[in-house]
């Protein structure tokens, strides 16, 4: 490998990572710096990059790539894009790094001063990335939009979260809602662990979404036939930290076969 490489970057003419076909073919794809759902759902001060394919010639970094050197050609695939779209998101930053290395617990190690997150799933793949001086800890997920397997929404969801679940299902049926919130559950400790680097289960947060208003005449009423808004997250007492918020704030978004969710901490006074 030439000292010139830029890993986790695409190469003109380097081989793939792996040899399998694009996860989503697309005859003319969009451009690599291009932002199509995740930068509706995050402020402007936080850079994320996405993909919904996986694009030819990137080259990991080798310690990136021994992570994934024995695992099944999907994951090596949405590994190696994830950790793609990390690197052109640092670079848009002006803090490139050579290699992002997971913890113990996944959790991957970002430059100093940066804090940032990774998610894919069938077909996306994204990650988004901020100073630290600008945001406290930022967390992102992706899942399909169709319906959980049968048995994870008891698994992940309080009884009231069920409940409000249903009910969601019964008026607004377009948005996968226990898919929804799995993903706000992710999110949430995504933003939890980089900061307390301790566990926080599915039943240690209670989520309650907001439906963005579908009559305001806005831009983003494609979006809202679809779905899209907020949603808060109480941390239940027995697992609530001093330095971390009781209650946080995300946004949502099911477009495109996908449900999005993200959470930004900005720090405290």
């Amino acid at each position: 490998m030439s000292a010139g490489v830029r890993y986790g970057r695409t190469e003109p003419g380097a081989p793939r990572a792996d040899a399998a076909p694009p996860a989503v073919p697309q005859a003319e794809p969009p451009a690599p710096a291009a932002a199509l759902l995740l930068a509706r759902i995050v402020p402007g001060d936080v850079v994320c990059r996405e993909f919904t394919y996986d694009p030819d010639g990137v080259v990991l970094h080798p310690d990136e790539a021994a992570l994934v050197a024995r695992s099944v050609e999907t994951r090596r695939r949405e590994f190696t894009t994830g950790r793609h779209c990390a690197h052109l998101a640092l670079d848009a930053l002006g803090r490139p790094a050579p290699a992002i290395l997971p913890d113990a617990k996944g959790s991957p190690g970002w430059p100093a001063g940066v804090v940032g997150s990774i998610t894919h799933c069938s077909g996306y793949r994204a990650a988004a990335v901020a100073r630290a001086a600008h945001v406290r800890s930022v967390g992102i997920d992706a899942t399909p939009g169709t319906p959980l397997p049968d048995g994870v929404l008891e698994a992940v969801a309080l009884p009231a979260e069920r409940r409000r679940v249903a009910e969601l299902l019964a008026r607004w049926p377009e948005v996968r809602w226990d898919s929804a919130l799995f993903s706000a559950k992710e999110s949430i400790y995504k933003t939890w662990y980089p900061l307390q680097r301790a566990p926080l289960e599915f039943e240690d947060a209670d989520v309650v979404f907001h439906r963005a208003d579908t009559a305001a005449a806005t831009d983003a009423t494609a979006d809202t036939a679809q779905g899209s808004g907020t949603f808060t997250a109480r941390i239940l007492p027995h697992v609530r930290r001093r330095d971390f918020p009781r209650e946080l704030r995300g946004r949502w978004l099911a477009r495109d076969g996908l449900v999005l969710t993200a959470i930004t901490l900005r720090p405290g006074p």
